[in-house]
C-alpha cells in the first residue's frame, strides 16, 4: 500500500478530538487491562452484504480464535514463571473478513506513537483539554485472513509494531523487505505447494490442472505451486482456472466445463475457500462427472466437513492437507465453561450465544419476536449445542505464546535481577525492533506440543498431515490419515483409495495440443509433456512455444496470433458529450454578454454603481472565461489549444471568486468595523478593491506561468488510460498532458478562494437586509460549493469506465457551467431584470454614509444579542 494512503487514513482516523470517550474511539472491540497491550484481529464477522462492513456471526473462525487469545492470556498472567509481576492486556478489533475495514480498525493499534499538537485546543471555560492518551501495543496478534494480513502489515511496519499471525499463510508475507515487522506461526503455502506437489509425484500424475478462488491466498498459493513445479520439472500444469471473488450464477458450471477441456488432466490442484470448494463439487456432480475429478485441496479444505457435505460420492478419493495440530482439551473446558455471567469481557458473546443456542436474549426496553425462542442464560455450550474446536485455535494460542516468551526474554535481558520483577525503565516504553528480534529468537513447545520457531523470513516450520476422503469399505466413512509431510513426503499408497473403493492408482497424464493463441510451455526433461497456456491481456503468440506483449499502441487479434494497431479516439464535436456541454457554455456566455452590454448601457445608474461597477466587469469576465473553457477543453488538442487550456481552466474561476471574496470580505470588514468604531476600515475603495482582486488571481496566473516553464504544453497519446483487461476494448486517447490530479491541483487554488469566501458569506450573514450585499454571494457559494461537492464523486467514480474521458470532460465542464451560471443568475440577472423592466426602481436613494452603516451594525449586534438572550427581536416603533 502506497505511504501516502496510509498516512492520509492516519489523519482521518486522528482527526477525531483526542479527549473523545474511549466508546467513541472503540465502539467494537474488547479491551483486557494489563502492564503490556498486545492487539487482536480476528474476523468475528463476515463481510458484509451490499456495502455494509459486517455480515453475520463466524462462531468457529471468529469467536473460538479470539477465545483463544482470551484464554491464552489467562493461561500466560496465571502463570508466575512467565512475566513475573507483569500483567498481558489486549484490544482486540472486529475485523469483518475485510482488508479495507481492517485496516481502518487497525489505526487504534498505533494511536499512541503519533504526536499530536493540541496546544491549540481550549475547553468551553478556557482550560486545556485533559487528554486521555491511549493504551500503546507492543505486538499484534493476527490477523486470519492473507489478505487482511497484508494490508495490516503496511500501516504496522511504518511503528514498528511486530504481527503475528494465527493464520495466514500466503506466501508473499515470506518478503522480509516489504513484510520486515510480520511473522506466523503457519507455514506458508510455499511450503504447502511443496507437499502438494511431492504428493501429486508420488502418485505418478505429471498432467494436472489449478483451481484457485480470487484473492491472496488462492492466487498466490497456486503461483507458488506452479512456479515450484516449473522449477522441480516432471509436472505440467494443464490449466490454471480462478474462481471470482463474486462468482455469477452458472460460473462454476463453466469452470467444470473449462477443466474438461483438457480431460485428460483429472488431478486438480484446489486453493479455495469453502464455499467455493463446495460449489464446484456440485457442479461436478451436475455435469455427472462422480469419480472424474481426483482433488489436491489446500489445508483451507483440510478435514473439514462442510464442504463435502451431502457430496461425499463426489469428494471420494479427495487428497487433503492440514497442517500438523492437535485439540487443546483445556481450551475446550474453558470454551463450554463459557457463559453469560462469567463472559462479560467478550462484547460478541451475546452475539454468539443467540446463534449457538438459537435463541433471543431478552434487553430492557427491546420486544423479543413471539415466534423466537428466549435464552434462559441456562444453556451450556457442548450439551446444548454441537461444539467442535476450530482448527486454528491452537494456532491462536502458540501466537500469543510467542510473543509472552519474546517479552519474556526482553524482561530477563533488560531488567536484568531486579527481584520484584515487573516492566522495568529499559522496557518501558516497549522498542518495537527490539521486540522483533526476540520473537523471531524464540523456541517453545508449543500448545500441541511441537515446537513453535520462526525462520529468517519469520515463517514457521512446515509440518502437514496428509488426508483422504474415504467412503466405502470404511466403518467411519470420512477423513483418513495417509500419510505426513515434514520437509519430505511419508505417503503410504496401500491404504489409499478411490471412486467405489478402487485401490489402483488412477491416471492423470500429458498431453494434448494447443488451441492458437496458447503456447507449448515444455516440462524440462520431458519432452512429450507440456501445457498449454492462454496468451492473456496484451500478449500475442509469438511462436509455438512463446508469447509476447504487443507494442504499447497495438492489442492481439481475436485469435492471438499476431498484433493490430489500437483505434485512437476524442472528443467529437458531434458527441452528446459534447454537445450537451457546449449548448449550455453558449447560453451562458450570451447571457453574460446581455448583462455586460446593459451594465455598460446602463453604467450610471444608481443600481449599476451601487453593485460597484468596477468589480462587476471583473467578475463578468471570470465568468465569461469560464464559459468559454468549454470550448478548449472540447477542442481537438494541439499545443495551442493544450497551453489554453492550462491557462484558462482556473483563470475564470480565480478572477470570479477573487471578485466575490474581496467584496464579501468588504462587506464583512466594514460592519465588524462598525461595531467597534466610526472610523471606517481601510482599503474598501473600488481601486483598492481592484488591487487586492487582481493580487489574488495573479497567484494564479503565477502558478500556470510557472507550470508552463517546468513543462511546455503538448499533446499525447494515453495508451494507459483505456487498455482494460479485454484488449477488444482498448483505445488510444488523444489529450493534452494534463492529468487528473494536474487538473485538480489547477482548479484548487480557485476552491481555497471559493471556500474562503463562503466562510466570509456565512460570518456576514447577520449584516442587515438593506446593506447585505453579501447574502446574494452568499446563496451563489452556498450553491457552488454542492455544485463541486457532487463534481467530485462523479468525476473520479469514473476512472474505471470505459467512456471516462467523456464523462470526465463533460462533468468537468458542466459543473463549471453550471457555477458560472449560478453567480450570474444570483448576482447580476435581478439587477438585469430591474434596469430593464422595473426602470422606476433604479433611481438615486439616500446615499448611506459610514455613519450610517456603524448604526446599522450596532442596532444588528443589538439585535442579535437580544435573540440569544431569548428576547424578542421585534419591538413597536414608538416615535411614531
Amino acid at each position: 500500500m502506497p505511504l501516502s494512503v496510509v498516512l492520509f487514513l492516519l489523519d482521518l482516523s486522528l482527526s477525531a478530538p483526542v479527549w473523545a470517550s474511549h466508546q467513541h474511539f472503540h465502539p467494537h472491540s474488547i479491551k483486557i487491562p494489563g502492564d503490556i497491550t498486545l492487539g487482536g484481529l480476528f474476523p468475528i464477522h463476515a463481510r458484509g452484504p451490499h456495502g455494509l462492513p459486517c455480515g453475520e456471526l463466524k462462531k468457529e473462525k471468529g469467536i473460538h480464535r479470539m477465545e483463544a487469545m482470551l484464554y491464552a492470556l489467562d493461561q500466560i498472567n496465571g502463570d508466575p514463571s512467565l512475566l513475573p509481576n507483569i500483567t498481558l492486556g489486549a484490544r482486540i478489533l472486529d475485523t469483518c473478513s475485510r482488508d479495507t475495514y481492517a485496516l481502518e480498525q487497525s489505526l487504534t493499534f498505533v494511536q499512541a506513537l503519533i504526536q499530536k499538537d493540541t496546544s491549540d485546543i481550549r475547553c468551553s471555560d478556557g482550560l486545556p483539554p485533559i487528554i486521555r492518551k491511549p493504551e500503546r501495543v507492543v505486538a499484534v496478534i493476527g490477523a486470519s485472513a492473507s489478505s487482511v494480513s497484508i494490508m495490516v502489515a503496511n500501516i504496522l511496519r511504518l511503528f514498528e509494531i511486530p504481527q503475528v499471525s494465527y493464520a495466514s499463510t500466503a506466501p508473499e508475507l515470506s518478503d522480509n523487505n516489504r513484510y520486515d515487522f510480520f511473522s506466523r506461526v503457519v507455514p506458508p503455502d510455499s511450503y504447502q505447494a511443496q507437499a502438494m506437489l511431492d504428493i501429486v509425484k508420488a502418485l505418478g500424475w505429471n498432467y494436472v490442472s489449478t483451481l484457485a478462488s480470487e484473492g491472496n491466498y488462492g492466487e498466490s498459493g497456486v503461483d507458488a505451486f506452479m512456479q515450484i513445479s516449473r522449477e522441480a520439472g516432471g509436472v505440467c500444469i494443464a490449466q490454471s482456472v480462478k474462481i471470482p471473488r463474486e462468482p455469477t450464477d452458472g460460473e462454476f458450471d463453466k469452470i467444470i466445463n473449462r477443466l474438461m477441456e483438457t480431460s485428460n488432466a483429472r488431478g486438480v490442484i484446489i486453493f479455495a475457500n469453502e464455499d467455493d470448494i463446495k460449489q464446484v463439487l456440485e457442479a461436478a456432480k451436475r455435469a455427472n462427472l462422480t469419480g472424474h475429478f481426483l482433488f489436491v485441496g489446500s489445508d483451507s479444505w483440510g478435514a473439514k466437513s462442510s464442504p463435502v457435505m451431502e457430496l461425499e460420492d463426489v469428494a471420494e478419493g479427495a487428497v487433503t492437507i492440514l497442517p500438523k495440530r492437535a485439540s487443546i482439551d483445556r481450551f475446550d473446558q474453558y470454551f463450554m465453561s463459557r457463559s453469560l455471567e462469567n463472559n462479560r469481557r467478550n462484547i460478541w458473546f451475546n452475539e454468539f450465544w443467540e446463534d449457538d443456542f438459537r435463541c433471543k436474549l431478552t434487553r430492557p426496553g427491546v420486544e423479543v419476536d413471539p415466534g423466537k425462542k428466549k435464552c434462559t442464560g441456562q444453556e451450556r455450550i457442548g450439551r446444548d449445542s454441537p461444539y467442535e474446536q476450530e482448527g486454528k485455535v491452537q494456532f491462536v494460542i502458540d501466537a500469543v505464546y510467542a510473543v509472552a516468551y519474546a517479552l519474556h526474554s526482553m524482561q530477563q535481558q533488560l531488567c536484568g535481577d531486579q527481584s520484584d520483577g515487573g516492566v522495568c525503565s529499559a522496557m518501558d516504553p516497549v522498542e518495537g525492533r527490539s521486540l522483533l528480534g526476540y520473537i523471531r529468537d524464540v523456541n517453545f513447545n508449543g500448545s500441541a506440543g511441537t515446537s513453535v520457531l520462526f525462520n529468517e523470513n519469520g515463517d514457521a516450520p512446515g509440518r502437514y498431515d496428509i488426508f483422504q476422503f474415504q467412503m466405502t469399505n470404511h466403518s467411519h466413512p470420512g477423513y483418513h490419515v495417509i500419510g505426513q509431510w515434514t520437509n519430505n513426503l511419508r505417503l503410504n499408497l496401500e491404504e489409499m483409495q478411490w471412486s467405489g473403493g478402487d485401490k489402483s492408482l488412477p491416471d492423470s497424464i500429458c498431453s494434448y495440443p494447443c488451441k492458437p493463441g496458447e503456447r507449448k510451455k515444455m516440462v524440462k526433461g520431458v519432452p512429450c509433456c507440456w501445457h498449454c497456456e492462454l496468451c492473456d491481456g496484451y500478449q500475442y503468440q509469438a511462436d509455438e512455444f512463446s508469447c509476447e506483449m504487443c507494442p504499447l499502441d497495438m492489442r492481439p487479434v481475436a485469435n492471438r496470433t499476431g498484433c493490430r494497431p489500437t483505434p485512437i479516439i476524442k472528443l467529437e464535436w458531434n458527441s452528446p458529450w459534447a454537445l450537451v456541454p457546449a449548448s449550455l457554455s453558449m447560453l451562458g456566455i450570451l447571457a453574460t454578454c446581455t448583462v455586460v452590454i446593459t451594465f455598460v448601457r446602463f453604467n450610471d445608474t444608481p443600481i449599476v454603481r451601487a453593485s460597484g461597477r468596477e468589480l462587476s466587469y471583473v467578475l463578468l469576465t471570470g465568468i465569461f472565461l469560464i464559459y468559454l473553457i468549454t470550448f478548449l477543453m472540447i477542442a481537438e488538442p494541439g499545443v495551442v489549444v493544450c497551453a489554453f487550456r492550462r491557462l484558462l481552466l482556473g483563470l475564470g474561476m480565480a478572477i470570479t471568486y477573487s471578485a466575490m471574496l474581496t467584496k464579501t470580505n468588504r462587506i464583512y470588514r466594514i460592519f465588524e468595523q462598525g461595531k467597534r468604531s466610526v472610523t471606517p476600515p481601510k482599503f474598501i475603495s473600488p481601486t483598492s478593491q481592484l488591487l487586492i482582486t487582481f493580487i489574488l488571481v495573479s497567484v494564479q496566473v503565477f502558478g500556470v506561468f510557472v507550470w508552463f516553464a517546468v513543462v511546455p504544453p503538448h499533446t499525447i497519446v494515453d495508451y494507459e488510460e483505456l487498455r482494460p483487461p479485454n484488449p477488444d476494448l482498448a483505445r488510444g486517447i488523444l489529450k493534452c498532458d494534463m492529468s487528473d490530479l494536474s487538473l485538480i491541483c489547477c482548479l484548487s487554488y480557485s476552491i481555497v478562494l471559493m471556500v474562503t469566501c463562503t466562510v466570509y458569506a456565512v460570518k456576514s450573514r447577520g449584516v442587515p437586509e438593506t446593506f447585505n450585499e453579501a447574502k446574494p454571494i452568499g446563496f451563489t457559494m452556498y450553491t457552488t460549493c454542492i455544485v463541486w461537492l457532487a463534481f467530485v464523486p462523479i468525476f473520479f467514480g469514473t476512472a474505471q469506465s470505459t467512456e471516462k474521458m467523456f464523462i470526465q470532460t463533460a462533468t468537468l465542464t458542466i459543473s463549471m457551467t453550471l457555477s458560472a451560471s449560478v453567480s450570474l443568475g444570483m448576482l447580476y440577472i435581478p439587477k438585469v431584470y430591474v434596469i430593464l423592466f422595473q426602470p422606476e426602481q433604479n433611481i438615486q436613494k439616500r446615499k448611506r454614509s459610514f455613519k450610517g452603516v456603524v448604526q446599522a451594525a450596532q442596532l444588528s449586534h443589538k439585535s442579535i444579542k437580544e435573540n440569544q438572550n431569548g428576547r424578542s427581536n421585534f419591538e413597536p416603533d414608538r416615535t411614531q
